[in-house]
């Protein structure tokens, strides 16, 4: 099974597959698409409107991980729904932490 993100030198870059308008923000564990490729499922209530739901996905996440609104960003996909966050910290942790989400 893979993993949804991917380690770098300064924190790692986290695949999400969000879902905007939802009832609540929430984060719905790890998805393996058919290709093979694993990604957080997230569901945020704002709607995709200018850029409202990217930022309220990088509020979720950075809750999630307990680490500072600051450190978390969309860097790709900021229009899809496939979306790269890049969370800057220690990679370790933040892999631990993602793989804590894994079920949802």
């Amino acid at each position: 099974m893979s993993t949804p993100f991917r380690a770098r030198d300064d924190g790692i870059d986290l695949y999400v597959r969000l879902t905007p308008k939802a009832a609540l923000d929430r984060i719905d564990g790890v998805e393996t698409a058919a290709d093979g490729r694993s990604h957080l499922k997230a569901r945020v209530r704002a709607v995709p409107e200018k850029g409202a739901a990217n930022t309220a996905l990088e509020r979720l996440v950075a809750k999630a991980l307990g680490v500072p609104g600051s450190a978390v960003s969309v860097v790709a996909g900021g229009t899809s729904r496939l979306k790269t966050v890049r969370i800057l910290g220690d990679a370790a942790e933040l892999a631990r932490s993602v793989e804590a989400l894994r079920a949802g």
